[in-house]
């Protein structure tokens, strides 16, 4: 029975059987269901769909007609890849991204009763995010120019003499100059087009901009005002006294003209601008903490006509993600909440109102009065869903009238069974209320005693959240016969904004004894057996398996991909703003490297005897791959039982498909290995 230190766990997803456990091979073969596009009046929409060839290691994306009654039928080939479907305000076209095999992604648009697309543009760096101006006429999309050669024809000649030119050697005096995996010197940064579908003329919005968008994906950074006539986009600057990024919202006219500032004098980043539906105001994200990333984003009203700023939801303690107005100027608006990513509505001012709660909801897109979204939740991978928010018989308080419309992984699932998932809370280090969801393995018998493996979260301010993670899936390290336990400890986002900056200066304190405490409970219960448990992490979810290593021998085993394992060696990472933040000091003075080393893993090499498996990418430039190497053979060199797999290939993240094949095989056999259970 659980100790008085736990709460009751409650079953949130019941086990599904099948023929046979989850493998990874299945979760590649799973279709991937991108963000819908609706059409004007909400009656259908446009989704991606991607779909992984094994055998070829590469992937197609299609996009597929979803109307809410009758079947979906795709629009596009799968001879190339489609993506970022956008449908015109007369509802008759979709306007689409589309990359030929070894080719930049360039402008299409497609009649949608009948007919074959068109090729818009021809840029040498491609094309992102095209967006419809409201009277049909044409397109705003973005494109990369490259600094110094701000147009697309000197682009293209920098481009080809690049690739003739046999010294790639990057330099630079940047403190900013590289990111996730991407060097930031070669100059390439985004300009907003306008296409005039009439005379198919082509028209830089931003020719003298040298600012960024998020590198990562740099859709969502601009929004359109509803008469066409101006343009607002967030923009990342670098700080030249201080090398510190910044991101600021810029306006532009469509008709031409400099960009305006309207964020200048904020003191940390403002993001995604919406514009009201009667465009009287602009909606946008505000963090008021430079040095911390987790800053909570706060919902901010531009009065266009007065130029003032004003906080939406002053009172509400939540993290806006995403957000999109409704018809009705209803912000819709995704955030997370209590290891979830629920959905909002905010009906002018006040504190926002949950009206979907449960699993993890993205892609929202209000049309007709509608909600269309993408969910997804442990057990389930991403489908198409449709709420009502226009007040309509659809609507339940806690939105669990919400619709499924697609069914494209159905096949796929059922040919694995997945395993119950459990949530409950519990005391954690200093006294705090902890959550985690615990995932059970397919045909779990009541009363018996599976091995436990810990899945720590990266970030550390992020969740492991109620989601079918394509990269780390609950239910794929569930399925050899394993209890997953996904803790949410302090310092985890989605709870407000001092649970997740507590830990700020101490990394290996209050996580690791959330995690202990976890670990305690959960053997004390009688779920799992502890004997054998295993515990896996990557970022800094691989920081804190170096640094339970170090502390504890209560583990078999323990998996490390992309870890920190020295703090200090954190200065070679993409980002160091906000470093002497998070380890409590800066290396340059004696409490500083005190505070670092505080709780520096390297530090406390002499505790280590659990054999370590260890995964890392040359491409990771957020946790250089010298981290994985220094803890390997710091292993090896003390003869820990330890084993390397090294990707010259990858990045942060293992993203190709026959690499993650073998990413899974190495854990699974590396957890059945010291867990003495077959793989």
């Amino acid at each position: 029975m659980p100790t008085a230190a736990m709460a009751p766990a409650r079953v949130i997803h019941p086990a599904r059987s099948g023929p046979r456990p989850l493998t990874a091979e299945d979760l590649w073969r799973l279709p991937r269901v991108g963000a819908p596009a609706p059409a004007p009046d909400g009656a259908a929409a446009v989704v991606p769909v991607t779909q992984w060839d094994l055998d070829k290691n590469q992937s197609r994306t299609r996009l597929w007609w979803v109307p809410l009654e009758g079947a979906a039928r795709p629009l596009t080939s799968d001879e190339f890849s489609s993506a970022e479907p956008a449908v015109s305000p007369d509802g008759r076209r979709v306007a689409f991204t589309r990359k030929k095999d070894g080719g930049r992604a360039q402008l299409m648009i497609l009649p949608l009763d009948g007919g074959e697309p068109t090729t818009h543009t021809d840029l040498p760096l491609g094309v992102f995010d095209p967006q419809w101006l409201p009277d049909g006429s044409g397109l705003v999309f973005g494109s990369m120019l490259i600094r110094g050669h701000l147009t697309p024809q000197a682009t293209k000649a920098e481009v080809e003499r690049r690739d003739k030119d046999p010294v790639k050697a990057y330099v630079t005096e940047d403190r900013f100059y590289r990111y996730w995996d991407t060097w930031l010197t070669t100059g390439e940064v985004p300009h907003l087009f306008h296409l005039d579908l009439a005379t198919g003329a082509l028209r830089d919005l931003t020719p003298d901009a040298e600012w960024w968008f998020d590198w990562m994906d740099p859709a969502g950074n601009f929004d359109l005002a509803p008469d066409g006539s101006e343009v607002a986009v967030s923009g990342i600057e670098i700080d030249p006294a201080t090398g510190n990024i910044r991101t600021y919202v810029w306006l532009l006219a469509v008709a031409g003209g400099a960009p305006r500032c309207i964020t200048l004098e904020h003191p940390a980043d403002d993001l995604r601008p919406r514009y009201s539906p009667d465009g009287t105001w602009i909606a946008y994200g505000m963090q008021h903490d430079q040095t911390f990333y987790a800053d909570r984003v706060r919902l901010m009203r531009y009065d266009r006509k007065a130029a003032t700023h004003a906080e939406l939801a002053a009172d509400w303690t939540l993290s806006a993600s995403h957000w999109e107005f409704a018809a009705d100027g209803t912000l819709m608006i995704e955030a997370e909440d209590e290891a979830r990513v629920s959905l909002f509505r905010l009906r002018g001012t006040g504190t926002p109102e949950r009206v979907l709660h449960g699993g993890t909801v993205s892609g929202v897109a209000p049309a007709g009065g509608r909600v269309w979204c993408v969910r997804q939740n442990l057990v389930s991978p991403p489908e198409v869903y449709v709420w009502g928010a226009d007040g309509s018989a659809n609507e339940s308080p806690n939105g669990s009238n919400a619709r499924r419309v697609t069914s494209f992984t159905d096949a796929g699932a059922a040919q694995f069974g997945v395993g119950e998932v459990r949530e409950l809370s519990f005391e954690g280090a200093y006294g705090e209320k902890i959550q985690m969801y615990v995932v059970m393995p397919p045909g779990h018998t009541e009363g018996s005693k599976p091995p436990l493996v810990h899945v720590v979260h990266g970030g550390p301010h992020a969740i492991s959240g109620d989601g079918f993670h394509w990269r780390w899936n609950a239910q794929l390290f569930a399925a050899p016969g394993y209890a997953v336990a996904l803790v949410n400890f302090q310092g985890s986002t989605s709870w407000g904004q001092d649970f997740a900056q507590r830990i700020l200066g101490g990394w290996g304190d209050r996580p690791y004894g959330d995690v202990m405490k976890a670990t305690d409970l959960l053997v004390e219960s009688g779920l799992v057996d502890g004997t054998r448990m295993a515990l896996a992490g990557g970022s800094y979810g691989g920081y804190m398996a170096a640094w339970v290593a170090g502390h504890t021998d209560r583990f078999r085993c323990i998996v490390n991909h992309a870890g920190v394992y020295d703090t200090l060696g954190q200065y070679a990472s993409d980002v160091t703003q906000g470093r002497g933040r998070a380890f409590g000091g800066e290396p340059w003075d004696a409490a500083g490297i005190a505070a670092i080393d505080k709780f520096n893993p390297a530090r406390f090499t002499n505790g280590m005897t659990t054999p370590m498996l260890v995964i890392h990418g040359e491409r990771d430039y957020r946790v250089p791959v010298t981290q994985g190497l220094e803890c390997y053979g710091m292993l090896k060199a003390k003869g820990i039982p330890a084993r390397l797999v090294y990707f010259p290939d990858e990045n942060h993240w293992v993203l190709k498909a026959q690499n993650s094949l073998l990413w899974y095989r190495e854990v699974h056999n590396w957890l059945a290995r010291w867990l003495g259970t077959d793989a």
